[in-house]
């Protein structure tokens, strides 16, 4: 058995070996001398481990147990005591006998029984390249950090982070330079940092921050490639409407973009273009538009090479530029027939989840939409302009070029050629060219359907109106047009739930449908549901806020309801709209009247006057707001401009008369006073404020006091007649009844005529100091108010 001879060698070689130093050296060994352990030991006798075991002897002893659990024997020296000599000649192959505490006396010459490796030591202070390190990590992060807030759109963050980068990479230049690791700066990391932080400014607005970042990198010929970057200046000079600016960057940069990189220059060929088109050389930039549609056509340039030959009015062109676009192959169209069913089978299938959404097919689907959006937008442009003197020819002439390879483009540009033909009141024709789409696919029908419910609603025939909106909606349930106009004929015929739960539908199909929001407002105000219907016009005010019949209605709820605060806050909005409309203005002005803001309340209804000085609402109030106020010089301005609107309503000659009365003016009133008798012989008013005037200025008034009380007899007995007492009218022109506008406002009047006090109100004025029927004294009055009804009822 080799191993245990060699191991024995080695053990009594190593003995000799250290010889010298017997004081050191440890003898001890714990070795297993168990039959499942290793190998076996020595011919130690039965000792117990950790004694010291004698030397060895000459004897030749057996072992208790050897590897296979047999007898074993090894050789010994000749002798027993005395100093230990080796046991051959061989020299000692090196191994030591000490072992370490855990693995004491196991065979192990290759020391592969150490168990773990002992922890690393800690630095006790880093070198100037491992700090290097350390911050050049730390201003990658940063620069992620930066990227990532970007990416967010949380812009603010991302300039604050890409600022301390920066600052940390300028620290790391100036370490390294005062360490001499020179050598070792990163210029990438350099690079990176300060395009970053250009991104950043530019994100945030700060175009001239951007523009010097910019400069500093391309500037730098430690960046060879950088010259790029001139096409991120030229997009800044273009948001800054420098054009001639971003043009000369945009041909530098091409400049340095290899032939090889087609993609990206014409890329920039195409911004130069659009940079002509903004400076309105339309010339320059169909040559830069024409380039790439040349070498790589795509839809968008080709758009914007029609529209250029449209501003230019070059039909040819235009003709010549369409059939470019259309000769644009698309991807992802269907040409089989069964195909084109399979694909809207898993479509389907994907809509409501059953199937996984393949990416690709949304791919090629969106790339199919935007084609087909410059497509028909192109042809929408430019088919009214092919031919100026018949707009006809131009649709006929685009609806035969898209029927070859884009028939549904073709159905959709038949619909706007009715469309066409609605704006030009040729109504016959618009109705005859949407019907011949009843026969047609069943999106096509449902589009043609919307459009002619629309067409008779505007026309008034609900009828024919209803009936293509419940085909509309039978072919196409999920299109919001069509559910409105059904909602709106149901409106129209007061079944207002009914369209309320269309409108809902309408909402449902398409969150943003801003024609079933209002309606839907105007629902709820029918149905006496004020607090919904401004819910629904202040969920339409965030969609677009700018609207004005929007904020009216909000406004005009809040007043309905009597808050008069709120209402005054969304009017003030809606004047910053339309700051020049005077019922808006004239609605603010009562508001602030009902608030007892009277100075308010005058600026605003002077403010309506000044935009639109013939309504008599504004008038009549402006006139009586001087009577409050004894202002009666201004107060006649608006009364005599009231009967130059008006010159057959006595009522305003009649406040003018009383204005000079206030004023003291008498002769003044006593001859206007004459002139209305002269004009109205049979108006009571005029009659009894003749008499009082009379008897004021000592004149005689015999003959007017007589027709007073004839006219009074005759209106007394007139009152008689009418059933249940009915109001008393006055006379005006040759006797006959009041006007239609006077009826409307009469109620108040009748209810004032009919009561006593209001009646003594009505009476004649008495001179002053004397009592009409016995010349007796009476107490002068402190204050006179004026004797017509409607001036009275502004007063209050």
């Amino acid at each position: 058995q080799p191993p245990k001879n060699l191991w024995a060698f080695a053990m009594y070689s190593s003995q000799q070996n250290n010889s010298s130093n017997d004081e050191d050296y440890d003898f001890n060994y714990d070795l297993n001398l168990n039959s499942n352990s290793g190998p076996p030991g020595t011919a130690s006798g039965g000792y117990a481990f950790g004694q010291k075991a004698p030397r060895m002897s000459t004897a030749m002893q057996p072992q208790p147990g050897g590897a296979g659990g047999g007898p074993a024997s090894r050789m010994g020296t000749a002798s027993q005591g005395g100093e230990a000599r080796p046991m051959t000649s061989v020299s000692g192959a090196g191994f030591s006998s000490k072992q370490g505490a855990g693995n004491r006396g196991t065979f192990d010459p290759l020391n592969q029984g150490r168990g773990a490796a002992p922890a690393l030591a800690e630095k006790a202070d880093n070198s100037a390249e491992d700090l290097a390190k350390e911050m050049e990590k730390a201003v990658h992060s940063l620069i992620e950090q930066s990227a990532q807030s970007s990416e967010n759109h949380e812009f603010t963050k991302a300039l604050e982070k890409a600022k301390d980068a920066g600052k940390k990479e300028r620290a790391l230049c100036k370490h390294r330079e005062s360490n001499g690791l020179a050598d070792q700066i990163n210029v990438d990391l350099t690079y990176a940092v300060w395009f970053n932080l250009a991104c950043v400014y530019q994100q945030n607005g700060m175009m001239e921050e951007a523009l010097n970042t910019y400069t500093l990198v391309v500037k730098n010929k430690n960046y060879p490639q950088a010259g790029r970057l001139r096409v991120n200046m030229g997009n800044i000079y273009f948001y800054q409407k420098k054009y001639p600016q971003a043009i000369k960057m945009y041909r530098m940069a091409l400049d340095q973009i290899p032939n090889s990189g087609k993609e990206v220059r014409f890329k920039i060929f195409r911004n130069i273009g659009n940079s002509f088109v903004r400076l309105g050389q339309f010339q320059d930039a169909i040559q830069s538009f024409e380039t790439i549609m040349n070498a790589s056509p795509d839809f968008q340039t080709g758009f914007n090479l029609v529209l250029c030959y449209y501003a230019l009015g070059d039909a040819e062109k235009m003709k010549r530029g369409f059939n470019k676009m259309l000769a644009i192959p698309i991807a992802g169209i269907v040409e089989e027939e069964d195909e084109e069913e399979e694909v809207k089978a898993v479509e389907e299938a994907e809509a409501v989840g059953q199937a996984r959404v393949d990416s690709l097919r949304e791919e090629l689907r969106k790339r199919r939409k935007e084609a087909e959006h410059y497509i028909i937008t192109a042809a929408r442009l430019i088919a009214p302009a092919l031919e100026k003197s018949d707009w006809t020819v131009g649709y006929e002439w685009v609806n035969d070029a898209l029927k070859i390879d884009h028939d549904n483009l073709a159905s959709q540009m038949s619909i706007d050629q009715g469309l066409q033909y609605l704006k030009n009141k040729d109504f016959e024709k618009a109705i005859e060219l949407l019907k011949s789409f009843e026969k047609k696919d069943q999106n096509m029908k449902a589009m043609a359907a919307t459009n002619l419910s629309f067409i008779y609603f505007l026309e008034g025939d609900y009828n024919n109106a209803d009936e293509y909106a419940d085909l509309a909606v039978r072919n196409s349930r999920y299109n919001a047009k069509a559910l409105v106009n059904k909602g709106n004929c149901l409106f129209v015929a007061q079944e207002f739930h009914r369209a309320k739960e269309l409108y809902l539908e309408a909402i449902g199909v398409q969150a943003d449908c801003v024609e079933a929001i209002y309606n839907l407002g105007l629902a709820n105000m029918r149905m006496s549901s004020p607090d919904e219907a401004r819910q629904a016009f202040e969920k339409l005010h965030t969609i677009i806020p700018n609207n004005p019949a929007v904020i009216y209605q909000i406004a005009n709820l809040y007043e309905q309801q009597g808050k008069n605060q709120q209402a005054a806050k969304w009017f003030n909005v809606l004047i910053t709209r339309v700051p020049t409309d005077p019922g808006i203005l004239s609605r603010l002005g009562q508001i602030f009247s009902k608030e007892q803001e009277e100075s308010q309340g005058f600026h605003y209804q002077l403010e309506s006057y000044r935009h639109y000085p013939v309504n008599l609402d504004v008038i009549s109030w402006l006139g009586v707001w001087f009577v409050k106020h004894e202002m009666y010089e201004k107060s006649i301005h608006y009364f005599e401009r009231a009967s130059q609107i008006q010159p057959n309503e006595v009522k305003w000659r009649l406040m003018v008369t009383s204005c000079y009365r206030r004023m003291g003016n008498y002769s003044k009133a006593l001859q206007l006073y004459e002139q209305i008798h002269e004009e109205y012989p049979d108006n009571i008013e005029c009659l009894r404020y003749l008499v009082a005037i009379c008897k004021d200025l000592g004149r005689p008034y015999d003959e007017h006091q007589q027709k007073l009380v004839k006219l009074d007899r005759q209106l007394a007995t007139k009152s008689q007649n009418q059933q249940g007492g009915g109001a008393m009218t006055n006379m005006v022109g040759g006797g006959g009844p009041a006007t239609s506008r006077e009826r409307e406002a009469s109620p108040r009047a009748e209810a004032k005529r009919d009561s006593p006090k209001k009646q003594q109100a009505l009476a004649a004025p008495s001179a002053k100091g004397v009592d009409n029927r016995g010349g007796g004294r009476i107490q002068e009055r402190e204050e006179e108010d004026f004797a017509d009804d409607d001036v009275n009822d502004l007063l209050a």
